[in-house]
């Protein structure tokens, strides 16, 4: 193992010197995780959607107000017509409504539909005006029947009602599917497979082309080093290269970005090291296929992309379509994905994430026996 730790860090040492790789490494990756983050920005959390909601209040007297005050208890994202946020659905308050609950008689709200709006936004406007409507109601009942002698309702007399504590407390949480990952949750892991694949495909293809080309795997091979002592210490050197990489992301994302990794810090760090694991052998193992280190780079490149494309780096695989899902699942960076969602945007731990952890090693130790098989001096 001495020969292998030797030759790894010595390829860390020789990969860190080039000034130019730090552009791919560092600056690039930060810059896209930066710019997708807010690209797949949702609004609020996802797992909480509040879409937003037009409101014209027509009513200037008090049961205008204190139902829009119902709809902010009912976490609705309310705009008005001078926002430039684009509404899902929009509700309508008559100029009479205060006029005509007083007069003990019904009055009607106007619920409008976006024809551009998501189905699945409208949905959930509608079922929390619904909620509010409900909770109006009863407060309106609670409130003309605790008045004794009968009098007209106020606005005082219905806030007081409506800031007595809830005889009955009804706990809702997320539930059936999962939550779309967004913003920074998603750039973060997202572009950290994706560069961690391409450096190291780039890094281990090209580097093992050129040191064949001049002739150092023969000075290797002639020393006391056998084969697999060789093809070990270039995947090891390639994992330390990654490793640095995790470092830098994953402290960029929790200090600067503020992502919750949390508990789940050993979780995310031991599925991104099984990965590059993963990745470092295919960098060895391509470039033990061809000589031309400008060929490697551009098939690494493709291979690259192509794998983060595929395996839900670009968007989300909860929105994709089931054949691209199924695609992903044939591919390491769907599965380090699958696993670094679940442990990042779902909130789940190492039991979470144990077949998607053997699946990675499975490749890892796949991809090192044909690095060994194909290697070539």
């Amino acid at each position: 193992m001495k020969n292998v730790f030797g030759i790894g860090h010595n390829d860390l040492r020789l990969f860190l010197k080039r000034k130019s790789a730090y552009v791919w490494l560092f600056v690039m990756p930060l810059a896209f995780v930066y710019f997708m983050g807010f690209a797949n920005h949702g609004p609020g959390d996802p797992g909480n959607r509040r879409p937003a909601v037009l409101i014209d209040n027509a009513d200037t007297n008090f049961l205008g107000r204190v139902f829009l005050d119902e709809l902010g208890a009912q976490n609705m994202n309310l705009v008005h017509s001078d926002s430039d946020q684009s509404a899902a659905r929009a509700i309508r308050i008559p100029p009479d409504l205060t006029a005509r609950v007083l007069e003990h008689k019904q009055a009607k709200l106007q619920f409008v539909r976006h024809e551009s709006s998501d189905e699945s936004d409208a949905a959930i406007v509608e079922l929390r005006l619904v909620r509010a409507l409900i909770a109006m109601n009863g407060h309106i009942l609670q409130a003309a029947t605790s008045a004794n002698p009968p009098s007209p309702l106020t606005e005082s007399q219905l806030r007081a009602v409506i800031a007595l504590p809830d005889p009955v407390l009804l706990d809702s949480r997320f539930a059936g599917r999962k939550p779309v990952p967004s913003g920074f949750n998603f750039s973060l892991p997202s572009i950290l497979v994706m560069y961690l694949m391409m450096n190291l495909l780039m890094f281990g293809g090209a580097t093992m082309a050129a040191e064949r080309r001049n002739g150092v795997i023969k000075r290797l091979i002639s020393c006391p080093v056998s084969r697999g002592e060789l093809v070990l210490g270039k995947i090891y050197g390639l994992m330390l290269l990654g490793a640095v990489q995790i470092i830098v992301f994953l402290s960029f994302g929790r200090f600067v970005l503020h992502v919750n990794l949390g508990a789940n810090l050993p979780a995310v760090a031991l599925t991104l090291l099984i990965f590059s694991w993963a990745a470092g052998s295919f960098g060895v193992l391509v470039g033990s296929f061809t000589s031309a280190e400008e060929r490697v780079g551009g098939i690494c490149i493709f291979a690259a992309m192509l794998m983060a494309a595929l395996g839900g780096c670009w968007w989300p695989l909860e929105v994709a379509p089931p054949s691209q899902k199924i695609i992903a699942l044939c591919l390491p960076t769907g599965w380090a994905l699958q696993a670094l969602h679940q442990v990042i945007s779902f909130g789940g731990g190492f039991d979470t994430i144990l077949k998607p952890l053997a699946v990675l090693s499975a490749f890892a130790i796949g991809a090192t026996a044909l690095a060994a098989r194909f290697f070539r001096a």
